[in-house]
C-alpha cells in the first residue's frame, strides 16, 4: 500500500540511518509479535507495555462483535429516540467525534451528539431532549469523573420526565469488571459493550469505543473495516521504507531527535476533525520524561514554518491544502510526508496507520508510548480542590497578580512576572510553542472565533507553533504533553463564569464548580511542573471580552 511519499528535507542522512536502525532491530517483527522489549529493557516498563498492545488485534475483536453491534443499532433505530448522546473524554470520545463530523447527518433520527465538556452550557444543550434521548457512557476505567457526572445528570433529567425505568436509557462502553460495567449489568442498562482491557484509550478508535458510535452514526462498517484491514496488512511489511505506519513514525521520530518536534498537520477542511484525534494520540503518547512530539492541528497557514517543524499533509480523494503551502514547506527545508487517502471510508485505515506511527516514534525517542504518567496530576489537583469546596463552600484560589477592567490575571512562578501582562508573550522564544486553553463551550462559534483570532495572532507575531484546546477535553489529550513533555510551552488558561449553573446529582458541587476546579487544578499542575503559564479569569463570556484579552496581551488584531 504505497499511498505516501516522503520529502526528507534536511533529514536525508538521518532518516536513512533510522530506517537502517529499525531494520537492524527487526522492529516490524517485534511489533507484531508484541515484544515489549522493542521499547524498553526495564522489567516494569516491559510488563506495563505488554498489557497495552491489544490494539494490534482490534479489528479481529470488532469483527467478532459485529452481530452484537448490528442488533444494538436495530434496537435503537426501532425505538422512539430523537437523540443519541455520547458522554466521554479523550480516547473515548475523539474517534466518535471524527466519525460524526465526517459521516454524520443532521436530517436523520436519532441524531448523534457528543458531550466531552463539563461546561454548564454544553451540558444543558446535550441534555435538552432527555425525555427522548439514549445516553452512551464511554469510559475505559469506568471511574472518570466527567462521564459519570454527565450520566448522573442524564438520569436526573430522565426521571424528571416521568420515566421510572431510567436504566433503559443508558448504554455502557467500558472495560471488563470496571465499576461502570458492574453498574450497567446490575441496573440493567439498555445495552453493555465490554472492550478488551489491554487497549489504551487513545488506541481504541477501532474497538467498540469507536465502532459502536460509528454504527449508530451510519458509517458503512464493512468497507471501513476492510480498508482498515488492508492497512493492517500493509503495516506488516518488513521493508520499513514502504511500511505506511512505520515509515510515518520513522519520519516524525527522526525529526524529533533532530529538534524538529513540532508536527504540523496539513489537512483539507473536511479532514480537520481528524487533526484533533491525531493531536491526542501523538501528544499523550510521546509527551513524557521531558521529551515529546508537539502536534499542531488547525493552525493558521499564514505563519511561516520554523526550523522546529516536520509536516504531514493528507489528501482526501486528491484534495489537500493549496500547493503554495507545500511549496513554502519545501523552501524552508521542512521534512514532509504526503499521504493520499483515497476516500472517506479509509478513515479506519488512517487510525491504524497513525497508531503504528506513534508506536514507532515512541521507540525512536526512547519513551513508552502507551502510558500517561502525568495525567493523574491534574485529576488529583482537581479532587483536592473539590474536597476543599465541599468543606468550605468555595474553591480556594490565589489572589490574582493584577486586575484590569474586571479581567483577573495570575502568573505561574516560572513566568517570573507579577504585572505587565502585555509582556507575557515575550516569554515565547525560539523553539517554543503557545497553548491557549479555554474552559468555555467547545461548540460555541461566538467563543471560538475570538479565541482562534488570539491563537493566530500569536502564531504570526511570535512566529511560533500554537495550539488551541478546550478544557477539560485537553486534559485527556494534550495535557500529558504540557506537563510531562519538554519545557517549551507557554500556556494561557482562560476561564469565565457560565450564565447559569447545573448541579451534579449526588455531589456537593455543580458542573460550573467542577469546570473551574479542573481549570485551577491544571494551572496548579503547570505551576508545579515549572511551566510558564498565566490564568486569565474573565468577568463574562461576551465575545468583546475575549477580544479585550487579545488587546491586553498586545496581539496584533487581524
Amino acid at each position: 500500500m504505497i499511498d505516501f511519499s516522503i520529502e526528507p528535507g534536511d533529514l536525508t542522512g538521518s532518516l536513512d540511518t533510522v530506517f537502517s536502525q529499525l531494520d537492524h532491530d527487526r522492529f516490524v517483527e517485534a511489533l507484531w509479535t508484541r515484544r515489549a522489549d522493542a521499547w524498553s529493557s526495564e522489567y516494569s516498563v516491559k510488563t506495563a507495555i505488554a498489557e497495552r498492545l491489544g490494539w494490534l488485534g482490534a479489528i479481529d475483536f470488532v469483527e467478532a462483535q459485529r452481530t452484537h453491534v448490528d442488533k444494538f443499532v436495530k434496537r435503537v433505530q426501532a425505538g422512539a429516540f430523537t437523540d443519541v448522546v455520547l458522554f466521554g473524554m479523550g480516547g473515548s470520545s475523539l474517534a466518535p467525534e471524527v466519525f460524526h463530523r465526517l459521516f454524520g447527518r443532521e436530517d436523520t433520527e436519532p441524531r448523534f451528539r457528543m458531550l466531552d465538556s463539563t461546561d454548564p452550557v454544553a451540558v444543558r444543550d446535550a441534555l435538552s431532549h432527555a425525555a427522548t434521548s439514549l445516553f452512551i457512557i464511554a469510559s475505559k476505567s469506568g471511574t472518570t469523573i466527567e462521564p459519570n457526572s454527565m450520566a448522573a445528570a442524564a438520569r436526573r433529567r430522565v426521571e424528571a420526565a416521568g420515566l421510572k425505568d431510567w436504566a433503559s436509557r443508558l448504554v455502557a462502553i467500558t472495560d471488563e469488571h470496571t465499576p461502570l460495567h458492574d453498574r450497567a449489568v446490575n441496573d440493567a442498562f439498555f445495552d453493555v459493550f465490554v472492550n478488551p482491557s489491554d487497549i489504551g484509550g487513545r488506541y481504541s478508535a477501532l474497538t467498540l469505543f469507536g465502532i459502536v458510535p460509528a454504527a449508530l452514526i451510519g458509517v458503512p462498517l464493512t468497507p471501513l473495516l476492510e480498508r482498515a484491514r488492508r492497512m493492517v496488512d500493509a503495516c506488516r511489511a518488513k521493508d520499513v521504507r514502504v511500511n505506511p505506519g512505520v515509515a510515518l513514525g520513522a519520519l516524525i521520530g527522526t525529526a524529533a531527535r533532530q529538534g524538529r518536534n513540532k508536527l504540523t498537520l496539513l489537512l483539507p477542511p473536511r479532514l480537520a476533525p481528524l487533526g484533533l484525534w491525531i493531536e491526542q494520540l501523538i501528544a499523550e503518547s510521546t509527551g513524557k520524561h521531558g521529551k515529546g512530539i508537539v502536534p499542531i492541528a488547525g493552525e493558521t497557514l499564514d505563519a511561516p514554518p520554523g526550523a522546529d517543524r516536520v509536516a504531514v499533509a493528507v489528501r482526501l480523494d486528491g484534495v489537500g491544502v493549496d500547493d503554495h503551502v507545500l511549496d513554502r514547506m519545501r523552501s524552508a527545508r521542512v521534512p514532509l510526508m504526503i499521504i493520499d487517502m483515497p476516500r472517506v471510508d479509509a478513515l479506519g485505515a488512517e487510525f491504524f496507520r497513525w497508531e503504528v506511527a506513534t508506536a514507532t516514534a515512541g521507540k525512536l525517542i526512547e519513551i513508552n508510548p502507551f502510558d500517561e504518567p502525568n495525567v493523574q496530576e491534574a485529576k488529583d489537583a482537581t479532587r483536592k480542590l473539590l474536597d476543599a469546596y465541599t468543606s468550605r463552600g468555595t474553591l480556594p484560589r490565589p489572589e490574582p497578580h493584577l486586575v484590569h477592567e474586571g479581567i483577573e490575571v495570575t502568573f505561574s512562578a516560572a513566568a517570573g512576572m507579577t504585572s505587565e501582562v502585555d509582556r507575557f508573550l515575550d516569554l515565547v522564544g525560539a523553539g517554543d510553542y503557545f497553548a491557549l486553553l479555554a474552559y468555555l463551550p467547545p461548540e460555541d462559534a461566538t467563543v471560538d472565533a475570538p479565541l482562534t483570532a488570539i491563537r493566530n495572532g500569536v502564531a504570526i507575531d511570535k512566529q511560533c507553533a500554537t495550539m488551541l484546546g478546550y478544557g477539560p477535553r485537553y486534559l485527556h489529550s494534550t495535557g500529558q504533553l504540557h506537563k510531562g513533555g519538554p519545557n517549551s510551552g507557554v500556556f494561557l488558561v482562560v476561564t469565565a463564569p457560565a450564565p447559569f449553573d447545573i448541579p451534579v446529582p449526588d455531589a456537593p458541587y455543580s458542573f460550573g464548580v467542577l469546570e473551574m476546579a479542573q481549570a485551577l487544578g491544571d494551572f496548579q499542575s503547570l505551576d508545579r511542573a515549572n511551566r510558564r503559564a498565566a490564568h486569565i479569569h474573565l468577568p463574562d463570556r461576551n465575545p468583546e471580552t475575549l477580544i479585550r484579552v487579545g488587546k491586553l496581551l498586545g496581539i496584533s488584531q487581524r
